[in-house]
């Protein structure tokens, strides 16, 4: 049996119109205009014990309001979900203390509380024992390196200190599901990092069943083997990140640096020109033939630098947004 199991999930939002000006706020005392938003239309998936899921789209694409139907912080339209053997919605207790829902930009720290405070108040509100709380609490204040900001004021914290310690709220009731909406959103790269590191051992230490959301495509890539990916909430993909890479990357793109000026109309005889300047020229061209073209370029003019490269993971899955077919 799936640890979460989705199935014809729909959630629809009914709209109220406005004209613009007086005369439309007037009219709308009378007459009302409302349109159907479908935000999630249809999707079904199913998540296994442990699995480590890349959930993506564009803004506006449906995933939020999917994590918050799984959750249960709102009622689907239509559709049946199972999480852990519980219906969402219903609120079971004991389910609530099995997830955890991480937004990237909502905060459950009290502001002009230390974070040892508001943790001290979550310990009370899932009754977990002090043995319990302490070791939890030491292994991720030490996976986190956070022990020197436990007692600083949560206002002060930079951005990135304050994700982190979000994290730890969210995390000491050890849930068995850990939904993340944006959790890097705002992180400089080195702290992006450091999430990245926290979310992949917690995976492993813990088993835990992770949903990650991300506009970083470096999240995903680097965290997850398997995507599902959603736009205008109809479901576009769901398999292995490195097949639908394989998939959509028919094309090869060649960089190279010349010890000289090559003239352009020679370097487009052998691809499709991308960008040239002389002595660094980049083409592309279908994938079986990269190393025969390499080849020739080599042993035909003077090359510094050569390398083959994959089209990045943006430009495909910008591609699949665009056609809505994978």
């Amino acid at each position: 049996m799936s640890t979460i199991s989705v199935s014809h999930l729909s959630k629809h939002f009914r709209i109220y119109k406005k004209e613009p000006g007086i005369a439309g706020s007037i009219r709308s005392f009378f007459k009302r205009t409302y349109e159907t938003s479908k935000a999630v239309d249809d999707i079904s998936f199913s998540i296994d014990q442990g699995e480590l899921i890349g959930f993506i789209g564009p803004n506006g694409a449906g995933k939020t309001t999917t994590l918050k139907c799984l959750s249960g912080l709102i009622y689907p339209t239509s559709g049946k979900i199972s999480v852990l053997g519980y219906t969402p919605f219903d609120r079971n207790h004991d389910y609530l203390r099995s997830i955890s829902l991480v937004m990237g930009q909502k905060s459950q720290l009290w502001w002009d509380l230390p974070p040892i405070e508001s943790y001290l108040l979550f310990k009370e509100l899932y009754d977990i024992s002090d043995d319990q709380f302490k070791k939890v609490l030491d292994e991720l204040v030490e996976l986190l390196d956070l022990k020197d900001i436990l007692q600083v004021q949560v206002r002060k914290l930079s951005l990135g200190q304050r994700m982190k310690c979000e994290l730890v709220a969210q995390l000491l009731h050890s849930p068995k599901i850990l939904f993340l909406d944006e959790p890097t959103i705002g992180l400089d790269i080195v702290m992006q990092q450091k999430i990245r590191s926290f979310v992949r051992e917690y995976n492993t230490k813990y088993n835990a069943t992770v949903i990650l959301t991300s506009h970083y495509m470096d999240d995903v890539k680097e965290l997850c083997k398997r995507v599902i990916i959603i736009n205008h909430g109809k479901l576009l993909f769901d398999g292995s990140l490195a097949d639908i890479i394989s998939k959509h990357t028919q094309r090869k793109r060649i960089s190279v640096v010349f010890e000289t000026e090559i003239p352009q109309l020679e370097i487009e005889k052998q691809g499709t020109l991308i960008s040239y300047d002389g002595h660094t020229v980049v083409i592309e061209v279908q994938k079986e033939k990269a190393p025969e073209t390499a080849s020739f370029i080599l042993s035909h003019y003077p090359v510094v630098d050569l390398t083959i490269e994959e089209p990045q993971i943006e430009e495909i899955i910008s591609t699949i947004f665009s056609s809505e077919k994978v």
